[in-house]
Formats: C-alpha cells, sequence, structure tokens
C-alpha cells in the first residue's frame, strides 16, 4: 500500500446515536472507494467495521473500529464508534486520534441522546463537526424536522451545505449548494453520481440555501464581507477557502444528507471531507507535558520533521494475533520495524509489521507520516493511553478519562478449570475495553465485574465463553453491610479446660465504648502490676479482631469500637497464647451482647443528569429508595441532580433509570460513608444472613 503525506490525510470518528447507520455509511464508503468487494451489510455481518462476534449476533456496534478509504489522492481514515449509552465512551476514545468527527443523524428521528452526547465530547476537545442526515430513503425521512432540530440543540452555526434531491423513495442523490450543482445516484448502488444542473423544482430552494451559507460564511470574515457587500456574493474559490476556515474554527457546523443503505450521497460526503474536513495538524500543535499527568506545556507540530511521537488511542485482544495496538503518529514519520520508548512505563518496543487497519485486517505499509493512524500486534508493555517515541525527546500526551462503572455483578466460575482460567481472560478484556472493572470484595470474597450497564456486563461474559472459552455465572452482588455499637459494655472473658494433662486457661476484662464513625477499631492496653503478661496481650487483641470480623448481628464485620483491656488473670503452667485469644473472643461476644450492636450500611453520593422533563419523576423515585437530595443543577438542557442514598436501594437503578428517561438519563455514584440501617430494613437483613447459616432467630435466641 502507497503512503500518504501529512496534507492528504483526513482523520474522522463516525459518532452518533445508536441505530443511524453510522457503520453502513463507513462500510459504504469504503465500498465505493473500491477498498472493499462488495457492500457490507450489518443484517448479514459482512460489514469491515463489526468484525467481533458479538458485534456481528446483536448487530451494532460494540467498539470504536478503524477503516480506511483512498479517495482522490487523499486517505480518509475512519473511526466507526458504538452508539449506544453503555459504549458511548468508545467514541470520546475515539476522537483523541482525529481532526474532527462526522455526526451521523436518523432522517426520521432526528436528535437524539447519543447526539447531543457526542456533540458535548467533541465540544470539549474543540473538534469541528459534520453532520450528516442519513438514512434520506426511509419511510417518514424529513429533512427540514431533521435540520430544524439540530439548529434548535446546537445554534445556528449549524448550516446546509447540501439539500436532499427528494426524500423517502424518491431519494436520488444530492444538491451542492457550495458548487450549485446536481448530483444523482446511478443504478446499481456503486455509489458513484451522475452530475447535472440543478432540476427547475429545485431551483428556489438551492438559491436559498446558497445565500444562507454565503451569509454565515461571510459574518466570520471580514474580508469576505467586505466582498459579500460589494458583489452581492462571493466567488466560489473564495467560498471554499472560507467554508474550510470556518469549519476548522468550529464556526460552521455544514450538513450533508445520504441514505448509506442504497449508496447515494456517500461519494459526495468523502468529496466534502477531502475538501472541507480538516488535514492533521491544521488546528494547531498537539499539546503534550514533560511527564504523566504534568501541566500541559510542550507542544509538538504534526509534521514529518518533528521527533518521532505516536499515542495509543485503543486496544484490541485479538485471540490468534494477540494484542493489537491502535496508534496516530502525532509527529515525525515511523518505519517498519522502528524501535520506541514507551515513556509511560520507561520500556522499549519494536515496532515490527506496521500496518493500516482494515477492520481487523492489517495492511501492510512500510511506513506512516505525521497524522496517520496505523497499527502494530504483540506489543509487550504498552497499553492504551500510553505515549511512544524517540527516547531523545519525550512528550506525553494526556490519555482520555474514562467514566467509572454504573453498575456492578458478582460472578463465579462455573468449573474449576474456569476458575483457573478466569483471570488471564478478564487482564486482557480489561486492556480491551477501559470502561470493565474486575475486582476482588475484600468483605464479601467475591468477585465482581463492573461495567457501564446490564448489558456491558452480560457482553463481557459473553466474550468470555467466545473467545476464553471461559464460563461465569452473574449474581447481584452483596452489599457489604457493617455492624457496630451504640453502647458500652464492661464484661470477663475467662476460658479454663482441663484434659489430663496441662490445660488452658486465659482470663481477660475488658471495657468496650463506640468510636465516631469511620475510626475502625482501637485497642488500648491499660493492664499494670502484671495480671496478664506482656506476651500474651497480643493473643487477647488478636481474638478480638478475629470476632470482629466475622460479625455478630448479621456475620458482617465490627467497626468503630474501643477496647480497653484492664485486668485479668494467668496460670504459670496452663496459660498460653491460644488461652488468651480464646479469652478475648469469648469477651468480644459478650460485650457486643450488652453494648446495643446495630446494622451499618453503605451510603452513596449519587448524581444523576437528565433532560429537566423528568426531574420530578427522578426526584420521587430516589426519596422512595431512601434517598436524601443533596442539590440541583442545571446543565445545558439537563438536570443535575444530586443525592445521598443507601447502596442496596442502587443495584436495579441503571435500568430502571433507562426506562424512566427513555434511555436519555445517565449516573454515577462514589461511595460517601456508612450510616445506620433502619429498624425494619435491619430485621430483614438479620434474619435472612442467619438464614443463610442455616439458622432461625429463635435458634440463635
Amino acid at each position: 500500500m502507497k503512503t500518504y503525506e501529512t496534507a492528504q490525510l483526513r482523520n474522522l470518528a463516525v459518532v452518533g446515536h445508536g441505530g443511524c447507520g453510522k457503520t453502513t455509511l463507513v462500510s459504504s464508503a469504503l465500498f465505493t472507494a473500491g477498498a472493499t468487494p462488495r457492500l457490507g451489510r450489518v443484517e448479514e455481518g459482512t460489514t469491515t467495521t463489526d468484525f467481533d462476534e458479538e458485534e456481528i449476533a446483536r448487530r451494532f456496534s460494540i467498539a470504536a473500529a478503524p477503516a480506511f478509504a483512498e479517495w482522490k489522492k487523499h486517505k480518509i481514515n475512519f473511526l466507526d464508534t458504538p452508539g449506544y449509552n453503555i459504549f458511548i465512551h468508545e467514541a470520546e476514545l475515539a476522537m483523541a486520534a482525529v481532526e474532527a468527527v462526522v455526526i451521523v443523524v436518523d432522517a426520521v428521528a432526528g436528535v437524539e441522546v447519543q447526539t447531543e452526547k457526542v456533540w458535548g465530547f467533541a465540544a470539549r476537545r474543540n473538534l469541528p463537526a459534520i453532520f450528516v442526515i442519513n438514512r434520506m430513503d426511509r419511510d417518514r425521512a424529513d429533512r427540514e424536522r431533521a435540520f430544524a432540530a439540530l439548529q434548535e440543540r446546537f445554534g445556528r452555526g449549524v448550516c446546509l451545505a447540501q439539500l436532499p434531491w427528494g426524500q423517502e423513495k424518491d431519494f436520488q442523490g444530492v444538491i451542492d449548494l457550495v458548487q450549485q450543482r446536481a448530483y444523482a445516484g446511478t443504478a446499481g448502488g456503486n455509489g458513484q453520481s451522475r452530475e447535472s444542473d440543478i432540476p427547475a423544482a429545485w431551483a428556489e430552494a438551492a438559491r436559498a440555501g446558497h445565500e444562507a451559507l454565503v451569509e454565515l460564511i461571510a459574518e466570520n470574515d471580514d474580508a469576505l464581507m467586505e466582498e459579500f457587500f460589494d458583489q452581492g456574493t462571493i466567488p466560489l474559490g473564495h467560498l471554499q477557502a472560507g467554508l474550510r476556515q470556518a469549519v476548522a474554527a468550529r464556526r460552521v457546523f455544514p450538513v450533508l444528507f445520504a441514505a448509506a443503505g442504497p449508496n447515494l450521497g456517500v461519494d459526495r460526503w468523502m468529496d466534502f471531507l477531502v475538501e472541507f474536513a480538516p488535514a492533521p495538524g491544521e488546528l494547531g500543535e498537539i499539546a503534550g507535558a514533560a511527564q504523566p499527568g504534568g501541566e500541559l506545556t510542550l507542544k509538538r507540530a504534526v509534521r514529518d520533521d518533528q521527533p518521532l511521537s505516536l499515542y495509543v488511542y485503543k486496544t484490541m485482544a485479538d485471540p490468534f494475533a494477540g494484542r493489537v495496538t491502535y496508534f496516530k503518529v502525532c509527529s515525525g514519520v515511523v518505519k517498519n520495524d522502528a524501535t520506541v520508548t514507551n515513556f509511560n512505563r520507561q520500556g522499549t518496543e519494536r515496532l515490527a509489521h506496521l500496518a493500516a487497519m482494515q477492520g481487523k485486517q492489517a495492511v501492510a505499509v512500510t511506513e506512516l507520516h505525521a497524522g496517520d493512524l496505523g497499527g502494530v500486534a504483540k506489543l509487550r508493555d504498552t497499553l492504551t493511553g500510553d505515549t511512544l517515541g524517540d527516547r531523545a525527546a519525550p512528550i506525553f500526551y494526556p490519555p482520555v478519562s474514562v467514566p467509572e462503572p454504573a453498575i456492578a455483578f458478582a460472578i463465579e466460575p462455573k468449573t474449576r478449570g474456569d476458575e483457573d482460567k478466569i483471570g488471564a481472560a478478564l487482564h486482557k478484556m480489561l486492556e480491551e475495553d477501559l470502561a470493565l472493572r474486575f475486582v476482588r470484595d475484600a468483605q464479601t470474597k467475591e468477585f465482581l465485574l463492573a461495567g457501564s450497564g446490564q448489558q456491558h456486563v452480560e457482553i463481557a461474559v459473553a466474550k468470555l465463553k467466545r473467545r476464553y472459552h471461559v464460563e461465569v455465572t452473574l449474581k447481584a452482588p452483596k452489599v457489604p453491610y457493617r455492624e457496630t455499637i451504640r453502647g458500652r459494655a464492661d464484661v470477663q472473658g475467662r476460658y479454663k479446660k482441663q484434659t489430663g494433662g496441662h490445660g488452658q486457661y486465659g482470663d481477660c476484662k475488658i471495657r468496650m465504648e463506640p468510636l465516631p464513625r469511620g475510626s475502625g477499631f482501637e485497642f488500648v492496653n491499660e493492664i499494670f502490676g502484671g495480671a496478664i503478661p506482656k506476651n500474651f496481650i497480643p493473643a487477647v487483641e488478636k481474638g478480638i479482631i478475629e470476632s470482629a470480623e466475622r460479625g455478630f448481628l448479621a456475620g458482617y464485620p465490627v467497626v468503630d469500637f474501643r477496647v480497653v483491656l484492664y485486668d485479668g488473670s494467668y496460670h504459670e503452667v496452663d496459660s498460653s497464647e491460644l488461652a488468651f485469644k480464646v479469652a478475648g473472643s469469648l469477651a468480644f461476644k459478650k460485650a457486643m451482647e450488652q453494648a446495643n450492636p446495630v446494622l451499618l450500611e453503605p451510603i452513596m453520593e449519587v448524581e444523576v443528569q437528565a433532560p429537566q422533563e423528568f426531574a420530578g419523576d427522578l426526584i420521587g423515585d430516589l426519596n422512595g429508595r431512601r434517598g436524601r437530595i443533596e442539590g440541583l443543577d442545571t446543565r445545558g438542557h439537563d438536570q443535575i441532580i444530586r443525592a445521598q442514598v443507601p447502596m442496596a436501594e442502587m443495584l436495579s437503578y441503571q435500568s430502571d433509570l433507562t426506562s424512566k428517561t427513555q434511555g436519555r438519563g445517565q449516573f454515577h455514584m462514589t461511595f460517601a460513608r456508612y450510616d445506620l440501617v433502619p429498624g425494619p430494613q435491619a430485621e430483614k437483613i438479620i434474619a435472612k444472613a442467619k438464614a443463610e447459616r442455616g439458622q432461625t432467630v429463635e435458634e440463635e435466641a
């Protein structure tokens, strides 16, 4: 494959709401450009960028995937991204490797939830945005309604650069408002358009659209404004240059039209990308830091004559090729078999078999110029977010932060063989999907798999089975309750046992009292005069600690209490560390009986974001979950609700929030503190815990 200079490159993230046709649009572009021999179909599982078995089976994208089209002496790199909420972080990760985004909008549905989210991602990164209203051939497709929704939501900078030539079953192509020409698709769906004059029926709409575009471009450029006033229009060459500059500066957000299924308007979309999307480096230098997480004080121009630097925007775990690393050449030229330094991990890597990635297929290249996207397999230590490059010119590019998981499930391997393989398999999957977490809860001893939603975790489990032949079962996680005391106790613990030879004897007196929440456990030694020898005192403490770990009410650890050891007795022959450990345990149990033990539950700091029209219902729902509303804020068109809610009430919140907000709400939560469980709930928890241990409340009593 030939290599392309920086000015010939266009890097685009194709983003939008799930089901708007992003993958089909990219598939049509590849077919039109001759990169694939036939037009891939999502429903047939033949698209280039949905190659994972789970994507094919479920018919939607799960991870961002690269592809490229060689078009009009340029190379267009596409990153096809998921559009469903649980995988939307993949779109933001992809934006770290591109100079512009293509926001795809369904011609029937218009602006949807994830349309707004990806717009926000692009705005945060200051990336130019180009809209494509897709699926214009659908029943009830309405270009006026879809365009009006875009302008209403994203401002008057959203401007028509094309008109659709018909809609629904009559859609046959597009009318270019820049060049004032019409382009109709040809028979056979090969993607090649036929140029013609604008039909008379569309002449007035095209004239009005052209004038609106000219005025918008002119008002952002003094020289063009003066030319517009003098001549009443702007010459084509100046108009094209002005539009290119306005797009790069995020002053104009052009709107195009297509029907990716029958491959109509796709070639004109690619023409537009070549002509008006910015090349790498045109948005300025890339900011980096002198050390990981440091201030972005270093600048690196996207040029071949700069020191080599690569940013890793994604890692994939291929069962056959191993770890596949996707990167952007931020500066310099990378050649096949180059040895580079990983600045994050201070190791070296050899880039053997450089490739341009066409989905999962690696197309071999000898070198990649500044700004290009590529891939390489089998790097040892490099992961997503790392920076590689010339050891003599270190720089760190900031990685994209991924939201914390919203939901966690306990997982259990089905067989002993699965138990042995689960760790290695999940480690590979965590490298690939940064939004997954796998931890072992220290208290409940459960392995927890956490993700953006229930379906996210279920897909991860399905991948475990398909790729690595590891089967697990999912369960709702246990809530890590705690126990504590509210009163004081003064007790004696004595252990005495005779067995014919040496016996066992340990005797201790303790005072137990509560501590402030979050204090943990405190042991105070007030033994004087040798009532208990010094070498046995740690055994008393150990017996108390071990008993506290096992709990008293429901088997949960006891916390936030102080024990004062103030007296006791011993036997010269029969006393031992074991005897005093048992004595400490007996004293602890007696003290718990007298000290008014209670149950504690974890309280979570919850932040919910949803459109304002749902705020009332969501506040009522959180109150019904024993939540306490902490505050309300407004962010754009959304309401932000901050609350503290018991963890036990949040285990099913993801699915409930989705249904209550039509998929437009999101939330995240972090641990805040422990607090008392109300009496009725505590009784149920204690009864359930005792039942699980094969006991009843009466038997315990």
